[in-house]
């Protein structure tokens, strides 16, 4: 059955995954609001929040890029209509995500407090972040875990499923921040900052649980774990490696951010957190054109329906930039207050305010590095995109970083570096697309 690509087909996919994927970027800055208006000690605890938060991210999108190649395995399969030819290959990609996360877990512990001191975590600081990262870091296997099934979900064309088991998990981190972070008079300690560590922890179980059920009784896909390789087990390391690469380069940029930002003082880090916090949730909700394109893009090309993957790469740009308009728009309207979620320090918000609108203006180049990225995974592209994200950070954000901090410009510079970072991919998946796709579209 031919393919149709229209805005409710792309939307049935796009506002479930938008849903789905703004689930981690609002369980981080739940921890972040909460954590930063603890009396006493809330900029303090917003610094080791947004330290500890982009270690564990950089952790979990190395090796959560196995979604992406499950995904993209899956919905090839299932365009090419030999589905039933990777009903094995899942379980056998999950165990490897879990073997694997398993093994990073372990190897980094020993070392956490150099880790949090490279990234210039000190005294009162550096205490929280090793308090905080020795509860939350235990929820890393679940988190991959989920993300893996929810690789098996999208490649079946399915974003409802893990839309679900995110909000879920959403609204059990909200609520149990309010509880363990701040207690209950008589009845439930204030737990401060490792409060929000176990609230995320238990929301990553839950969600978990909620994962390996839905997968089983939903879907087809086998739960067994095959003694047999599966033949697609070779593409699938393959393009994780390639993606694992990617990941890495793409987590330097923000590593280097946050650590540049931790040595202009506390106030810079707690505001650079916010933004950083902001800028993740706008990613994530334009991401979900991405998504869109992820999942069908795999399945057009499985069925090499080249026509239709244009008409679609052209829709979901334009999605894209529509929902990165409105969130512009949002973001300075709301320019003078939205810090003040986060935090009450008027000097870290005086800070948040000097740079933000760089965070917003960013959002259309966003949009295309973002959807077109999603687009290219689907189709199997890891070493392009491993390519992308290796030139963007080392021939882009690297020496723009450099420039702007030789004259002296700060937090505004780190910022600078970023736009100049997302340009790079954007550009590069522009050209890589119209010299391979556009042409067999044409024919």
């Amino acid at each position: 059955m031919k393919q149709e690509i229209n805005l409710k087909s792309i939307n049935n996919l796009a506002i479930p995954a938008i849903i789905s994927g703004i689930a981690e970027p609002v369980l981080s800055a739940t921890d972040t609001a909460i954590v930063g208006n603890i009396p006493g000690i809330g900029t303090e605890s917003l610094a080791a929040v947004g330290i500890v938060g982009t270690f564990l991210s950089m952790l979990i999108w190395v090796l959560a890029q196995t979604r992406s190649a499950i995904s993209a395995i899956i919905s090839q399969y299932l365009g090419a209509g030999k589905i039933d030819a990777v009903k094995s290959l899942p379980m056998q990609a999950i165990a490897f995500n879990i073997s694997l996360s398993i093994i990073v877990l372990v190897s980094t512990i020993p070392f956490i407090s150099e880790i949090f001191q490279f990234l210039e975590a000190k005294n009162e600081v550096l205490e929280y972040c090793i308090s905080y990262y020795s509860i939350r870091v235990w929820g890393f296997p679940l988190t991959l875990l989920v993300f893996a099934i929810f690789g098996v979900f999208r490649g079946l064309q399915n974003t409802f499923w893990p839309m679900i088991i995110s909000l879920v998990g959403v609204v059990a981190n909200i609520i149990l921040d309010f509880v363990l972070v701040y207690g209950i008079e008589g009845y439930i300690p204030a737990m401060n900052l490792e409060g929000a560590a176990w609230a995320s922890l238990i929301s990553q179980i839950i969600m978990a649980i909620m994962s390996v059920v839905l997968l089983i009784r939903k879907t087809t896909i086998s739960f067994k774990l095959s003694k047999q390789w599966h033949p697609e087990m070779s593409r699938f390391l393959v393009m994780s490696g390639n993606l694992f690469i990617r990941a890495i380069a793409l987590n330097v940029a923000l590593i280097v951010a946050v650590r540049q930002a931790t040595s202009l003082g506390t106030d810079y880090i707690a505001a650079h957190t916010i933004a950083m916090q902001l800028w993740l949730f706008s990613a994530f909700f334009i991401d979900g054109y991405g998504a869109a394109g992820n999942i069908l893009g795999g399945k057009l090309l499985g069925a090499k329906d080249y026509k239709q993957l244009f008409i679609l790469t052209k829709k979901i740009c334009q999605y894209g930039l529509v929902v990165s308009l409105l969130l512009m728009l949002i973001g300075f309207l709301g320019y003078n207050f939205v810090g003040t979620i986060f935090s009450d320090d008027l000097q870290v918000l005086s800070v948040f305010k000097s740079f933000f609108y760089l965070a917003i203006l960013a959002l259309p180049i966003n949009a295309i590095a973002f959807v077109l990225d999603g687009l290219f995974k689907g189709m199997g592209e890891t070493s392009y995109l491993r390519n992308t994200l290796l030139g963007a950070t080392f021939f882009a954000f690297v020496p723009t970083l450099v420039i702007t901090q030789k004259a002296d410009m700060g937090i505004h510079g780190i910022w600078i570096a970023i736009i100049v970072w997302i340009g790079f991919r954007a550009v590069s998946l522009i050209y890589k697309y119209w010299k391979t796709y556009y042409p067999l579209a044409m024919e």
